[in-house]
């Protein structure tokens, strides 16, 4: 039996080092060296691409137009939210990362997928055992004789499942805890990850078989295991949400077979995740009209619009206490920008004050288009009056207290008319869009904004 030594590898490009540094010598990547044990006779070197290379067989090259094109036609998944994303459903032979935060649902979407599966498919669980996940496809409704289990955590298992079951699409659940026995090393390890990431990838080829693949996320949302991993899938497609809302986005970060400028949501329930098609009047249901400190912002998340309400409130503190500032769903340094803004140009004093700004139903705000919504819900809370509960606000604000244009307008305002909103306030500069029944406000700087809107 070989003997076992340590190696440090780098989570970026795979290659192999004796001792740990800060950076990496082949990629300079830094602080991306992981500790991994290996067996003694393993080269220094990732044997990655030398193994890639010798399982393709070489091609002629030839002028792009001659080469044989072979069909991508996507299969749909049953489930309209995700075949949204995939941009028509899953095509044979692909391989998808699915990532995401434990608890998140990720394990409950992938057993309805293979139930609404219309041809044989197979959910791979080596993480619970085959009675676990039974008993959750039973309370989420998922049966029928051509959904078949198995639990195993050997690649080699695997592998063996899908001679004889004969599927057209695997869940494989999850990628970091199966492990390949001619690897020496433990499941989980950037050498394991890499390795039977690579494996699955090359039996989905050659058998035209779709896989799914389910990756763990860091502390810092980064997927678990080799950056390696991300490249060689096809798909990458990230699962978000707040455990303790109900609504869940699914959105691709890489596909290449499509576009990744879509986005699913889903509702959890007690019998699975439901898809919601009308998201604006989901996150709107609960909203209080008349309250200082809430703005209503038409956003965009990939090609979709999304009407989400912006919650700000504020308190003094005592002197010589420093005001705490506390953003869920709004990047902390943006808020800090913001309230600069303001105050040096709005003359809205917030140096006295602890600031609390929020995004209802845990939905983050990364369209810059919705800073003029913050700043009017920020102003709000702070002069305790309410923005006019009729009116919407987008715009992004620059450092010179002016309000800049913002992409798809059309698209935003065709939704709040649909949503009964009857004044949209947008920056001066911006071309005026077809309106039916709601009313353009223009303001050229954030004092005219507040002005319009307070």
């Amino acid at each position: 039996m070989a003997r076992l030594r340590t190696v440090y590898i780098c989570s970026d490009c795979g290659v192999q080092h004796p001792k740990w540094n800060g950076q990496c010598a082949s990629c300079n990547a830094w602080n991306t060296l992981v500790e991994d044990v290996v067996g003694n006779d393993a080269p220094l070197v990732s044997k990655t691409v030398a193994v890639s290379r010798s399982l393709n067989a070489a091609s002629e090259p030839l002028p792009i137009m001659n080469v044989a094109h072979t069909s991508a036609a996507a299969s749909p998944t049953g489930i309209s939210e995700f075949d949204r994303v995939l941009d028509g459903g899953l095509v044979p032979g692909s391989v998808t990362l699915v990532s995401g935060e434990p608890g998140i649902g990720k394990s409950t979407l992938l057993l309805q997928l293979v139930g609404s599966w219309s041809h044989t498919s197979l959910y791979v669980s080596a993480e619970e055992s085959a009675q676990q996940v039974r008993l959750r496809a039973e309370r989420i409704g998922v049966t029928g004789d051509h959904t078949y289990l198995v639990s195993a955590m050997s690649l080699g298992d695997i592998v063996a499942a899908i001679d004889k079951v004969k599927p057209s699409l695997v869940v494989v659940d999850s990628v970091q805890t199966i492990a390949d026995e001619s690897v020496e090393s433990a499941p989980g390890s950037v050498t394991q990850v890499r390795e039977c990431a690579f494996r699955l990838v090359q039996e989905a080829k050659a058998r035209n078989v779709a896989v799914i693949l389910v990756g763990h996320v860091t502390k810092d949302g980064n997927i678990a295991g080799p950056r390696l991993l991300e490249h060689v899938v096809d798909t990458v497609i990230s699962f978000e949400g707040d455990r303790l809302h109900p609504l869940r986005m699914v959105r691709a970060v890489k596909h290449r077979f499509g576009t990744t400028n879509e986005l699913g949501l889903f509702e959890m329930t007690d019998r699975g995740l439901v898809g919601v098609p009308d998201a604006s009047n989901m996150l709107l249901a609960d909203r209080q009209q008349g309250v200082a400190g809430s703005v209503v912002v038409p956003t965009i998340d990939g090609q979709r619009p999304l009407l989400v309400e912006v919650q700000a409130l504020t308190t003094k503190v005592a002197t010589g206490i420093t005001p705490r500032r506390s953003a869920q769903g709004v990047e902390s340094s943006r808020l800090a920008m913001l309230l600069a803004v303001l105050e040096r140009r709005a003359k809205i004093p917030f140096a006295s004050l602890e600031v609390y700004a929020s995004v209802v139903g845990g939905v983050r705000l990364n369209d810059p288009g919705s800073d003029l919504a913050v700043c009017l819900a920020l102003a709000s809370a702070a002069l305790d009056t309410p923005v006019h509960s009729d009116m919407v606000a987008l715009g992004e604000v620059g450092l010179g207290g002016e309000i800049r244009h913002v992409t798809h307008l059309e698209r935003r305002v065709i939704e709040v008319e649909r949503m009964g909103f009857r004044r949209v306030l947008i920056p001066s500069n911006s071309k005026a869009p077809e309106l039916r029944r709601a009313t353009l406000v223009r303001a050229a700087t954030l004092s005219d904004a507040l002005s319009l809107a307070l």
